[in-house]
């Protein structure tokens, strides 16, 4: 009887040995693949007409081959760390990255009425708008490493609006993905041109974005036979991704959690099945 207790106390002492050595092997495989991965960024210069922009490219240079790209459009105020971590983040998911500029070098609101004014100029002028992001897409197409045959963009508010606009231009995109973006057009039956699929992704209590505004863009991609989703998350306001809107949902703008994670794991789903689809 001893020795069976024996034997048994050895056998769970070498599978014991067994998991910690397993475990040591996955660690190190870990370690030794992080410390090959390295993400690459750096500003580029580019030009929609006589007009230089820089926008921010970022990529892993652990991953080989043809990539596809994806162009990230900023917020209202501009080109900023906010957008230019998100493209860092897209590029550790294996993307080649591109954080656009939409109003020119250095030009960054300093405040909300600035930000309105700089804003406004492409909201009350959609072909400046279409034009200026395409610029940008020719950008990162032209990049090395980008596949030119999967492309896509996302954009965060005034971005969300202008990716929207881009495939509405017939962009060559396999999709766009809006994050608590305006979805009205004075152009509705340009939805008939959008070449990809389409993800809207809003707040429930966004008052910037009211029912009647989804209704209406709902509306037109059914017309339109566009393949689109429209995802709204309940309690989360306007500018949900972003931290810096503070916690206070009574402002109308606020950073909502669980409506970041939620959006972000969404938009990763997407660009897997548009890509692998393409």
């Amino acid at each position: 009887m001893k020795d069976g207790v024996s034997v048994r106390k050895q056998g769970q002492s070498e599978r014991i040995i067994m998991r910690q050595i397993t475990l040591f092997l996955m660690v190190l495989f870990v370690g030794v693949g992080s410390a090959e991965a390295v993400l690459k960024t750096k500003s580029v210069e580019y030009h929609h007409g006589d007009v230089l922009l820089e926008g921010y490219l970022a990529y892993d240079d652990s991953f080989s081959g043809p990539r596809p790209g994806v162009l990230v459009v900023h917020e209202w105020r501009g080109l900023n760390d906010y957008t230019k971590h998100r493209a860092e983040q897209l590029a550790g998911l294996g993307y080649i990255a591109f954080a656009a500029d939409m109003y020119g070098r250095g030009i960054y609101a300093k405040d909300h009425e600035e930000a309105g004014k700089l804003s406004g100029i492409y909201r009350n002028d959609r072909h400046l708008m279409r034009a200026r992001a395409q610029a940008a897409l020719d950008c990162i197409q032209s990049q090395p490493g980008v596949d030119g045959n999967k492309l896509a963009a996302i954009g965060y508010c005034f971005g969300g609006s202008t990716v929207l606009e881009l495939a509405r231009s017939g962009a060559d995109l396999k999709g766009v993905v809006s994050f608590h973006g305006p979805l009205d057009t004075p152009n509705p039956n340009d939805a008939k041109n959008i070449r990809g699929k389409v993800l809207v992704l809003t707040g429930a209590a966004d008052s910037f974005i009211p029912p009647k505004q989804i209704a209406a863009f709902e509306q037109e991609m059914k017309s339109a036979g566009v393949d689109y989703r429209v995802i709204q998350y309940p309690g989360a306001v306007h500018s949900f991704t972003v931290p810096d809107a503070g916690n206070d949902p009574s402002k109308g703008v606020a950073y909502n959690p669980e409506a970041d994670k939620k959006s972000w794991d969404e938009m990763k789903q997407f660009l897997q099945k548009i890509f692998k689809a393409a």
